[in-house]
C-alpha cells in the first residue's frame, strides 16, 4: 500500500493518480469485499486493544470532494469499533464562536486522548480549500497555513498521536454519477443540495489546492494517501488495509492483569 502514500517533499499532480486503480488486489469485487471483512476483524482487535492498553492516540483524516465517499468509508472501515473508543468528529461551517478565534481553535479539542481513535470527517484542512477556492481570505493567510499546520500535526505526533490522512480520490464523472443517484433516490435526498453545483463548477480550482495541500502537508510524522475512489471497495479494501498495518506496527498489548486472578473461581 506504500505507492499510495505521499513522500515528503514531493510535487503531486492528481492526473497522474488513477482514480479507477485497483492493482494493489488480484481479485474482483467478491474477493475485495470478502478480504475487507477479514480486516475489519483485525481493526475491531486491533482498536481494542489500542483503548485495553491506553498508551497510544489515533488520529484519522478524512478529505474528499463531495460524494467522494467520507460517510461510506466511515461507515464500513470502522464498522464494528468500539464506540466507547471511536469518535467521529465532523467540521461544518464554523459557528460565530469559532470565527471569533484562529482556524485551529476547534479542531484541537476533539483530538484523540490516550488509548482513542479519533476520526475527522473533514478537518482543519478545509481552513486550505474551500477557504482558498471562495477567496474567504487573502492568499497570504492561507498560504502561511501549511506550515501552521505541519507543526501543529508535528506536536500531535510528538505528543504520541498516530496520525493517518486519507484524500478520496474520484474523477468528474464518478461524481456526476453519484450526484444523479442521489437525486433519483427518495432516502438520499437529504444529502443533495443545490451548492453542490455550484462546487462542482469549481472543479479544476478544488484539483489545484488539493495537489497544492497534499504537495506541501504531506510529512514523515502526518503522511497523506491518495486513496483510489471510484470503486467503493477497492476504497475501503485499502483503506482497512493501512489502518491495520499501522495499528500492528504499533506492537500493542493487553494491560496485565492485576495479581492474584490465577486460582480465582467465582461461586
Amino acid at each position: 500500500m506504500d505507492h499510495y502514500r505521499v513522500q515528503p517533499n514531493s510535487v503531486v499532480n492528481l492526473v497522474q493518480w488513477d482514480p479507477a486503480d485497483k492493482s494493489a488486489f488480484d481479485g474482483d469485487k467478491k474477493k475485495g469485499e470478502a478480504r475487507t471483512a477479514k480486516l475489519n476483524k483485525q481493526l475491531e482487535h486491533l482498536q481494542e486493544v489500542l483503548y485495553a492498553e491506553g498508551e497510544h492516540k489515533v488520529l484519522i483524516v478524512i478529505q474528499a470532494m463531495d460524494t467522494g465517499g467520507k460517510d461510506g468509508v466511515i461507515g464500513h472501515v470502522f464498522d464494528g469499533v468500539n464506540p466507547q473508543g471511536v469518535r467521529v468528529a465532523a467540521f461544518k461551517k464554523p459557528t460565530p464562536a469559532e470565527m471569533a478565534h484562529d482556524y485551529l481553535w476547534r479542531v484541537h479539542p476533539h483530538t484523540p486522548g490516550s488509548g482513542e481513535m479519533v476520526i475527522f470527517n473533514r478537518s482543519h484542512y478545509e481552513d486550505v480549500l474551500v477557504v482558498r477556492v471562495h477567496n474567504f481570505v487573502p492568499e497570504d493567510v492561507w498560504r502561511r497555513r501549511y506550515e501552521q499546520i505541519n507543526a501543529f500535526e508535528k506536536l500531535l505526533a510528538e505528543e504520541g498521536t498516530t496520525i493517518l490522512k486519507f484524500y478520496l480520490h474520484i474523477d468528474l464523472d464518478e461524481q456526476k454519477e453519484r450526484l444523479q443517484a442521489r437525486l433519483d433516490n427518495p432516502e438520499k435526498l437529504w444529502k443533495f443540495a443545490k451548492g453542490d453545483l455550484d462546487e462542482r463548477k469549481r472543479w479544476p480550482e478544488y484539483m489545484r489546492a488539493y495537489e497544492e495541500m497534499l504537495s506541501k502537508t504531506s510529512t514523515a510524522w502526518a503522511p497523506w494517501h491518495i486513496i483510489p475512489a471510484n470503486r467503493k471497495w477497492y476504497r475501503n479494501l485499502v483503506i482497512s488495509q493501512i489502518m491495520v498495518d499501522t495499528l500492528e506496527g504499533l506492537e500493542m498489548n493487553y494491560p496485565p492483569a492485576e495479581a492474584g486472578l490465577e486460582n480465582l473461581v467465582i461461586e
